[in-house]
Formats: C-alpha cells, structure tokens, sequence
C-alpha cells in the first residue's frame, strides 16, 4: 500500500477524476478528505470508500472562496494533526472564443481552475512546511499545451496551472514540499460531456475526440487517478515540478 496512513485531501471529488483518485488513495492506505461545492456528492464518495473498511470523510467547500477555505483547512490541520498530501482537482469548463466569452465567464473560469489551486496552496503550505515536507498535485490539461478553438478560457486557465505548478516546486523543494501536476487529454467525466453538449454537434465532437486519441479511446478518471497515485507515493520522491501528461498518446499524433 504506497500511501499507508497518509491524509489526503482531494478537491473536486465529487465525481470524474477526482472522485476515482479519492478511491484509488483510499485503496492505497490514505485516509481521504472528499472535498467537493456539492456536499450531497462528496458525502456518496466518502460513503462508498468507507463502506471499503478504508477511512474517509467529506466537506462541503467552494474552492473559490478564500474565508470558506481558510477556515476549512483550519480546522482540518486541527483534527487531523497533520495533513500530507493535497490534491487540487476542482475544475470546470468555460467555453467560448474571447469575442464571445463575457467577463463573469473568464472570472469564474480563472477562479475555479487557476485562483482555487493558488488559495488552497496557500492556506495549506505553512502547515506542510512545519511538518518537513508536503506534496501538492494539480490536474492541468493537454489543453495547457496546445490551443482549441472557442475554449480560450479553458486552455488559458490550464496553462496558467501548469506554470503555476513549476513555481510552486522551485519554492517548495527546500522545505520538502513537491508540487507536480497531470495533464490529462479527454476523459470520460460529467465535465467533458458538458463540453460536448455545447458544441453544435456533440455526437461528432465525441466521435472526432477519440479520434484524437492513437490508443483508440478516451480516458478513464482512473488512468488518470493512477497518475496521481505514482506522483502521490514515494516512487515519485524525486520527482517535481513535473507535468505528467496521460493522453492515450494524443500529443504525440498531433503534426
């Protein structure tokens, strides 16, 4: 069990990505904080794992909000001694050209994407620094390393994360604190099918996205999980500042 009595915190666990890296930590020794906007979600996630014999417990939270983490975490150092490993998942998708997008709709794309990983970081990193050490995983994209059209936001907001993620591993190496990311390329998850609903065919959005893909298929939320896992584990111990790319080889196809 590679993550045996570890705490993790996992934001966005709701569901997708997040809600498979929550069973998958859980399943390797951790005892998992289900984060997630949506209490009712997080609380089924934390359920089933403990139904498992393993230990978890859910909060409700909006990433977004500085007084509402600051707060949480708070109190989480405090009850649970010490926290090890932080997952920054929570994410949604904005689309739309920058002719097209309006205002609230850029703010609430950078806020929730980009904005949420740098609070949580931030109220946590103290902690992880008295403690000797910390890891800080964030799910970027293969869209922080490529542009799509009429996803402006979207892709802005990935890279942002994974520059972000490179930051945080050179200020973090001194205290021990290893901050990587995974950028995943499409996966099966109520995000991306919402991405598919607003193009004007979604069908054939889905169908050209495989396509995208040489392995055949898109993702699972647990290929990507099982990333976040090896980043999570001490086989990762010398690895920073690192964007994992798990894409059923699709930047590779690209010209």
């Amino acid at each position: 069990m590679r993550l045996k009595n570890k705490v993790a915190i996992v934001t966005g666990s709701g569901a997708g990505i997040g809600r498979a890296t929550a069973k998958f930590f859980a399943n390797e020794g951790a005892k998992v904080i289900c984060i997630d906007i949506d209490s009712n979600k997080a609380s089924e996630v934390a359920e089933e794992i403990s139904k498992d014999g393993n230990k978890s417990k859910s909060l409700k939270l909006d990433v977004t909000n500085e007084e509402e983490i600051s707060k949480v975490l708070s109190e989480l150092i405090q009850s649970e001694i010490k926290i090890d490993i932080l997952v920054n998942n929570a994410g949604i998708t904005v689309t739309g050209s920058v002719e097209d997008l309006t205002t609230q709709e850029w703010d609430r794309q950078i806020d929730t994407n980009l904005r949420s990983i740098y609070l949580m970081s931030n109220k946590i990193w103290k902690h992880f620094k008295k403690n000797k050490g910390g890891i800080i995983l964030n799910t970027a994209s293969i869209a922080s390393k490529i542009g799509i059209a009429n996803d402006a936001a979207y892709c802005a907001s990935k890279a942002a994360v994974e520059m972000l993620t490179r930051c945080m591993a050179k200020d973090g190496a001194p205290d021990n604190i290893r901050v990587n990311c995974v950028c995943p390329g499409f996966v099966e998850t109520p995000n991306i099918q919402g991405y598919f609903d607003a193009q004007p065919d979604p069908e054939a959005a889905r169908k050209f996205a495989i396509s995208l893909h040489p392995i055949g298929r898109m993702g699972k939320p647990e290929d990507i999980a099982k990333g976040f896992v090896f980043l999570a584990s001490d086989d990762a111990e010398w690895i920073t500042g690192s964007s994992l790319v798990i894409d059923g080889g699709l930047l590779t196809a690209l010209p």
